[in-house]
């Protein structure tokens, strides 16, 4: 379909997602610009039209105040802003006032947005929305965890309150403890070194095949654009770890779920909502929630289901394309972070060669490479040969 591309966007943020958006938006005729920290993989991208790196040692709030709301910002005045990752959702929620003056932005709560960002609230929010969550602990000093010893049943996480954080200090998005409770009081002693607030969360069991998604924009009137449930193969590192192998895949008791969490706390926005079925007692449990678009957006976009899209013409003004059923079983591949995977699992006695052989002949939908933007792709290569 045809649509009014005159409004330009600009991109905060973000990796695969904002790489995504920007070829989809870009091949359409929309005028793409990009803020991010520099060599990002949207800017380097046929379809960016302006790129905006962040100066090293700048705070990325403090770039984006001045290049948005700054003396100089009226030449970007009346475009769609999107906040393609946490530092931009924060920098979004806090400026929110000032920027809905001269820019277009998503509907959204920003105390709302906020507390997405945070891990416990989540869960908080999704058991007062009556979705099923693991069990956790609020966990503040070590004395904390001696009050709960007891009521622990292993393995847990030691999850961050704030995962961005915490993982540019570790390197990881948690810790896992698998039976001893020395340990589990150490990782805790060396989070609150680093000054992150963490708590310790049930792990739920089984592969990481049993996490799934939903994702949806909902408007300030309440009404859903879309629908979109996704399942996951393989993460790396297993139960840790970013996805590696995903596959759309409508699953009607996810998406139930998903709207049942967004409606029961008055989201509106762009919502994904992560889950893991419990094999215990059958239950799909929440993870987490992120209030952007997401790192698989491209296999959104080429399973019939452009989000981006979507929310551009709603928040142009113009006619919504009307959304139906979406490709089903299209298959997203992070080739090297899933070799990675299968060495993992095959060292466990859980994944033969032949068997990952075989999961993979089916056609793959890839994050970066793309022969008609080849260049985030390339650079990306070089980097890696070079390093």
């Amino acid at each position: 379909m045809s649509i009014n591309s005159a409004t330009p966007v600009m991109l905060l943020g973000g990796r695969e997602n904002a790489l995504a958006v920007t070829r989809n938006l870009g091949r359409r005729g929309v005028t793409m610009r990009v803020s991010n920290v520099p060599g990002s993989w949207a800017m380097q991208s046929r379809f960016c039209a302006e790129s905006y790196p962040v100066p090293d040692g700048t705070p990325v709030s403090e770039y984006w105040e001045e290049l948005l709301l700054g003396p100089d910002s009226s030449r970007f005045h009346g475009q769609v802003i999107f906040a393609c990752n946490d530092p931009a959702l924060v920098f979004v929620a806090e400026h929110r006032d000032a920027l809905r003056q001269h820019y277009l932005i998503v509907d959204s709560d920003p105390d709302l947005q906020l507390a997405l960002l945070d891990k416990q609230k989540t869960l908080e929010l999704a058991r007062r929305a009556g979705v099923p969550a693991p069990n956790y602990w609020s966990i503040s000093n070590l004395a904390d965890i001696e009050k709960i010893r007891g009521d622990i049943h292993y393995p847990v996480m030691v999850k961050p309150i704030d995962t961005h954080s915490f993982s540019k200090v570790f390197g990881r998005k948690l810790f896992i403890i698998e039976s001893s409770f020395d340990e589990l009081k150490e990782k805790i002693r060396l989070s609150h070194e680093q000054n992150m607030d963490v708590m310790v969360v049930e792990m739920i069991p089984g592969p990481d095949s049993l996490l799934t998604s939903y994702n949806t924009f909902i408007d300030s009137a309440g009404n859903r654009l879309f629908d979109f449930t996704k399942s996951v193969f393989r993460r790396y590192p297993k139960n840790r770890g970013s996805g590696c192998y995903h596959k759309t895949e409508w699953l009607p008791e996810v998406a139930e779920l998903g709207q049942k969490f967004f409606t029961g706390i008055g989201f509106c926005g762009i919502g994904n909502v992560e889950f893991k079925r419990d094999p215990r007692d059958g239950q799909y449990k929440i993870i987490e929630s992120n209030a952007r678009f997401v790192a698989t957006h491209e296999l959104f976009v080429r399973a019939g289901a452009p989000s981006d899209l979507l929310i551009y013409c709603y928040l142009t003004g113009q006619p919504v394309p009307e959304f139906g059923m979406y490709r089903q079983l299209l298959r997203m591949w992070y080739p090297v972070r899933d070799y990675r995977s299968f060495r993992e699992l095959h060292k466990l006695g859980e994944l033969s060669f032949l068997g990952w052989i075989a999961s993979l002949m089916h056609a793959q939908i890839f994050p970066v490479l793309s022969f008609s933007d080849p260049l985030p792709f390339l650079k990306t290569l070089l980097k890696s040969t070079s390093g």
